[in-house]
């Protein structure tokens, strides 16, 4: 698996893998998930251009997945990573998580973090898988208690949500 910064080309790609990665969540009668908008081009942009957006390409150069991260409170978060479902179980999203890791390691910050659906097989659990454990509330840091609440803004407190993070 290779992984290489996203290009401006990709970006209406990575669209199209967010839309597809969301459709397994109909099976969880998540379809709120399923049919949520991707990120809007201009925002993925923003993320192209600051560095902090990764693909995991194809033998023919084509996303199969993609990992957009922000800083938070020392870590690197993962804002959104997505796989499609042809590439699933490949080890893409792990490929594209430590990418990340050495990303965040080269600039010296402690841990990564994100934010996922704590009963979903392949969020939760699934991190468990690569060295990532759930934080208690007390260990929350004033980013995540932020980007807690932005999603209960949005709706996605409608299922159990928790906070994990993984030393560097």
């Amino acid at each position: 698996m290779r992984i290489r910064p996203a290009r401006r080309s990709d970006l209406p790609l990575l669209q199209d893998i967010e839309r597809a990665a969301g459709e397994p969540f109909r099976t969880l009668d998540m379809s709120a998930v399923s049919d949520d908008d991707p990120p809007p081009l201009d925002l993925l942009d923003d993320y192209r251009r600051a560095g902090r957006a990764w693909v995991a390409i194809a033998s023919d150069d084509r996303p199969v997945g993609y990992l957009i991260a922000d800083e938070v409170d020392g870590a690197a978060h993962v804002e959104q990573v997505s796989v499609h479902p042809s590439a699933a179980r490949r080890g893409v999203g792990r490929a594209l998580i430590d990418h990340l890791a050495d990303w965040a390691g080269d600039r010296r910050l402690v841990a990564l973090t994100l934010t996922t659906f704590s009963h979903v097989p392949w969020n939760a659990p699934y991190y468990t898988r690569l060295g990532f454990r759930t934080l208690a509330e007390s260990e929350l840091t004033d980013g995540l208690r932020k980007i807690r609440a932005e999603e209960a803004e949005h709706g996605l407190d409608r299922w159990p949500r928790v906070c994990m993070r993984r030393e560097l």
